[in-house]
């Protein structure tokens, strides 16, 4: 009898390898925050039992550090990319490395796309600056990203680092087009931090900072789960508005080979359904039927209707140049 038994579950066992790996895998790269991750995992499960979908989390820049190495090799390791940078989707469709696929949700986008398909926006994260209406009154920070760099802001302001996050490269990248490398200098010479977000946030609550540049995702997630009073400052000279894309690998540069798979994944991140869960993620949806904002947010369309100009291309092309002098003129100049 315990030798009939152990036949059968070897056999059950055998039977669940078996089916585990007949189910189609997809690997995503992914900038989006682990805990949001976390949950997207358990969605997808639900929603896509019949296929095996994993995430690898990065900073936007230690990705594109991963794909470029991996391209070395003729093979990613990864079948879709959601990275923040939309500029990075200009330079992967350049080399050839995304498929193009219209998707049936196209029409009902709020944001540009490519029109051969090969990327789409998925998320819209805001660069704002916030502040501590606990240690400091709203009338005595700045309101606009220009006085951020102003010099009342002389070691008491925090912003990401661009060399490792797409959203905040975008930022610089905007930033410079506004008020040239200039304002590098005034954020060097104000020993501004260039740090975590969770860091900044942090700093915030003490008061050791005054106010810092961040993504509104990171503000409402904090006041929705630790009923934080850190408020969202919408600069008056525009919000940076990052539309970050979704892209499928071609087959012969995936991990896995599954372009229908992933069809059918990005058609569902960018249908109202899978929209909930990017703005339940306090990020904004990039459709234009989606009715709501993020916790705590004001409504998407006036915060595009009042954000800062990006010039894609021109982020790509000045992608090496912007890092350096951010390097040069804010990290080493806080030295």
């Amino acid at each position: 009898m315990k030798k009939f038994a152990v036949l059968i579950l070897t056999a059950w066992m055998a039977a669940g390898a078996a089916w585990a790996a007949e189910r189609p895998k997809v690997t995503i790269y992914t900038s989006m925050y682990e805990d949001i991750i976390e949950a997207m995992t358990d969605v997808l499960a639900e929603k896509f039992p019949d296929y095996d979908v994993e995430f690898f989390y990065g900073g936007t820049g230690t990705l594109q550090a991963k794909i470029a190495a991996e391209m070395d090799t003729q093979k990613l390791g990864c079948d879709i990319l959601m990275v923040a940078d939309p500029s990075y989707a200009l330079e992967l469709k350049a080399k050839g490395v995304l498929h193009p696929y219209l998707s049936k949700e196209a029409a009902h986008l709020a944001f540009e796309y490519d029109p051969e398909g090969c990327w789409y926006p998925v998320r819209v994260s805001n660069m704002i600056l916030a502040y501590n209406p606990e240690k400091y009154k709203k009338e005595d920070v700045p309101r606009t990203f220009g006085d951020f760099a102003g010099e009342s802001m002389k070691g008491v302001g925090s912003m990401s680092n661009p060399l490792t996050s797409g959203t905040a490269l975008v930022a610089i990248s905007a930033l410079k087009d506004k008020y040239g490398y200039g304002y590098y200098d005034k954020l060097g010479a104000n020993r501004v931090m260039v740090e975590s977000g969770s860091v900044a946030l942090t700093k915030l609550e003490t008061g050791e900072c005054k106010e810092i540049m961040i993504l509104e995702e990171s503000v409402l997630k904090k006041r929705e789960e630790e009923d934080s009073a850190i408020e969202v400052i919408y600069p008056e000279d525009g919000t940076i508005c990052v539309p970050s894309p979704i892209m499928t690998v071609k087959n012969e540069w995936s991990a896995h080979g599954h372009e229908k798979v992933c069809e059918e994944l990005t058609d569902w991140f960018l249908s109202a359904e899978g929209q909930k869960y990017i703005v339940k993620a306090w990020m904004h949806s990039v459709r234009k039927d989606y009715p709501e904002a993020p916790y705590d947010a004001i409504a998407t369309a006036d915060i595009v209707a009042d954000s800062m100009p990006v010039n894609w291309q021109r982020c790509l092309d000045e992608r090496a140049e912007l890092r350096t002098n951010f390097e040069e003129r804010v990290k080493n100049a806080a030295k």
